[in-house]
């Protein structure tokens, strides 16, 4: 009896090692992350017309009299020039101009900085791109250079690449019903740069997705008014929830275990002890 309860301190011991090496490890592994806002560049058109109308004119005039008088005759004589010239131009230009338009969104962040979190990272707040000169919006390791992003490990970098925006109506056959929709769904690639070596520990597209309809009855009848802010929400929710699931599948050695995930380690040891009992006659 005396061995086997030696037996199970020793294997409680080695437990209690194995267990304490797993929390330092963990520990070792966390990581710091910064989500910048959602870059963009778009092109605009504006349209233009352009009229030019210039003139330029001379003029002379010339004005002579001469008059003579001989005895009882008497003649007169005058001269009378008028020159001018004229010259007149006149133009019209009508067309497109494209602009290029770049800049940050301030918004769908909240949600993968959430899932981040969910999944077991930590989440530093970084410093807003605010900068006049729009060529340097896509230089990000220049933004790291400069301090945008302290005490932290790596940065999230993201750029929107496609928005669709539509209104769907869509007739029910065989009732005077319709389907009204408006779907919105928002692009965006991503990379996970580490703030030191410049590193991609992770790069990859996500999608968020966000949409309202409503069933109509009647010839005609189009009052349907869709609540943009909850369209917007589901975006960023599901945009959220697709980042962090991509993070965490190409750099889950960065995250905490047992943080609210479904896949969660857990340790158990269940340990029995047989004892026999001798009796002596």
């Amino acid at each position: 009896m005396t061995n086997s309860i030696m037996h199970i301190a020793k294997n409680a011991r080695l437990l209690l090692v194995m267990m304490s090496c797993l929390a330092a490890t963990s520990a070792a592994a966390e990581v710091r992350i910064a989500v910048t806002d959602l870059s963009y560049e778009k092109t605009v058109a504006h349209y233009f017309s352009e009229t030019n109308y210039s003139y330029k004119g001379n003029a002379s005039f010339k004005d002579s009299s001469s008059s003579n008088e001989t005895g009882a005759r008497a003649s007169e004589r005058s001269q009378t020039s008028l020159n001018s010239s004229v010259d007149m131009n006149y133009s019209n230009k009508q067309g497109y101009r494209l602009y290029i338009q770049r800049g940050e969104l301030r918004k769908f962040t909240g949600d993968i900085k959430g899932g981040l979190i969910q999944n077991g990272y930590r989440v530093v707040q970084g410093k807003p791109w605010t900068s006049t000169n729009t060529e340097t919006l896509y230089d990000i390791i220049a933004r790291i250079k400069k301090g945008f992003y302290p005490n932290t490990d790596y940065v999230l970098f993201g750029t929107v690449t496609a928005v669709d925006y539509r209104n769907d109506n869509n007739k029910i056959q065989g009732s005077n019903a319709t389907n009204y929709s408006t779907n919105l769904e928002l692009v965006a690639e991503f990379s996970l740069i580490n703030v030191k070596t410049y590193e991609v520990k992770a790069g990859f597209s996500a999608i968020g997705e966000g949409s309202e309809s409503k069933l109509l009855t009647g010839d005609g009848v189009t009052n349907f008014s869709p609540s943009i802010p909850r369209i917007m929400k589901q975006v960023s929710e599901s945009l959220g929830a697709d980042v962090a699931g991509q993070v965490y599948a190409q750099f889950s050695e960065g995250a905490r275990p047992n943080v609210g995930r479904s896949n969660n380690v857990n340790i158990q040891q269940n340990i029995s002890v047989e004892e026999k009992v001798i009796t002596y006659r």
